[in-house]
């Protein structure tokens, strides 16, 4: 049995859920915006006081499938990061370590001077909004996948190195440093 999957999840006041159990759909609006996720065909969803609880479960003829069980547990995972996600909504913060190094908002993109000849910019996702102060990059959006991704998609294009330590780094990143070469004897 899936620990995960038997928890109901809570849904918060000011975020409205509605199930479409033909498309297999849940869709939540709240203050941070709209999201919707089709789950699974092996796990079944409904609402429960009213809206007020989701509730997601195996059916029998599922029970004795393992990989039907992952699937129940990874529904309710998204689902309540879904809830999360319009409520409170996600962030996640990058720092540039450089010399010279900034990110800049060109309009709508980010604009990064990361030690190439040429500056890089990228268009976040349509949900992901992004603010700039100084060497902080705060990425912000109602989706964990999206924020995540388009963190980590800034992030590679210049990883932290562990000699000098610069790079683009999630904030609390510990980056592990190395020794350099000695010289003499």
């Amino acid at each position: 049995m899936s620990r995960i999957g038997k928890k109901p999840i809570t849904v918060p006041s000011g975020v409205k859920v509605s199930l479409e159990p033909a498309s297999r759909t849940i869709r939540a609006e709240g203050p941070q915006g709209r999201l919707a996720y089709e789950w699974r065909p092996e796990v079944t969803v409904a609402l429960e006081d009213g809206g007020r609880r989701v509730h997601c479960t195996l059916p029998e003829a599922h029970q004795n499938s393992r990989q039907a069980r992952a699937y129940w547990g990874t529904v309710r995972a998204r689902i309540n990061n879904m809830i999360d996600g319009v409520s409170k909504g996600f962030r996640k913060d990058l720092e540039v370590v450089g010399v010279g190094w900034n990110a800049q908002a060109a309009g709508s993109k980010l604009k990064l001077n990361i030690g190439y000849c040429h500056p890089i910019e990228m268009t976040p996702p349509d949900g992901v909004k992004f603010q700039i102060a100084g060497q902080v990059i705060t990425i912000t959006g109602p989706d964990r996948q999206a924020v995540g991704q388009f963190a980590a998609v800034v992030r590679s294009k210049r990883p932290p190195e562990p000699y000098n330590g610069k790079g683009i780094k999630y904030s609390n990143e510990q980056i592990i440093r190395k020794e350099g070469k000695a010289f003499g004897s």
